[in-house]
């Protein structure tokens, strides 16, 4: 499992495009959990999602949604974002994170592979698509820094060429080294 979250952590780190809060979309758990206490009328399914010292606003603002959910079709569509932006605002909150509105946007693959692991019980896929996926940011700068090595020595500019792709290519190793050492280190001092 340790490695699993290494893998994961490492893949988000790297990937220059990702979408970092895919719970502030409305195609997010977030939002997908709200849908449901709003179709079934208990809040208790969002209740996971927020600080308990949050919760009072949340139960308050779930109300307020029901009652205005009773009013006619262009209410319940208002009524129900209020409550989505309100709830994925407090799980913001409780993350230490900006909330800058709801997204409607897609979700980074790498997280719908993660959700999808969770929701079949099996991480096999997202293991051998986040490591195909190092494998190949690994391979891509090791042969951008040799084939610099070898012309580091024809001119200051390749020489200097090569050092930044060594650096890069060395920064990328140590990060993900990084990563497994921080993990291991936390897991470790969790069973103490």
């Amino acid at each position: 499992m340790k490695v699993i979250i290494l893998l994961i952590a490492a893949a988000l780190l790297f990937i220059p495009e990702i979408v970092w809060a895919h719970c502030d979309t409305v195609r997010g758990p977030v939002v997908a959990d709200a849908r449901l206490a709003l179709d079934t009328g208990d809040v208790t399914p969002v209740l996971k999602w927020i600080k308990p010292e949050n919760e009072s606003e949340i139960r308050a603002a779930f109300q307020k949604t029901l009652n205005g959910r009773a009013k006619g079709p262009d209410a319940r569509e208002v009524a129900d974002r209020y409550f989505f932006e309100t709830l994925v605002r407090l799980h913001r909150l409780g993350e230490n994170a900006p909330f800058t509105g709801l997204k409607d946007e897609p979700i980074e693959p790498s997280i719908v592979l993660t959700d999808k692991a969770l929701e079949s019980g099996s991480a096999d896929e997202l293991v051998h698509e986040t490591t195909a996926y190092l494998a190949a940011q690994l391979r891509q700068r090791f042969a951008a820094a040799k084939e610099a090595q070898k012309h580091s020595s024809d001119s200051v500019t390749a020489g200097r060429e090569y050092v930044a792709r060594y650096v890069e290519f060395t920064h990328y190793v140590e990060q993900l080294h990084g990563i497994g050492t921080e993990g291991a280190h936390a897991e470790s001092s969790s069973q103490r």
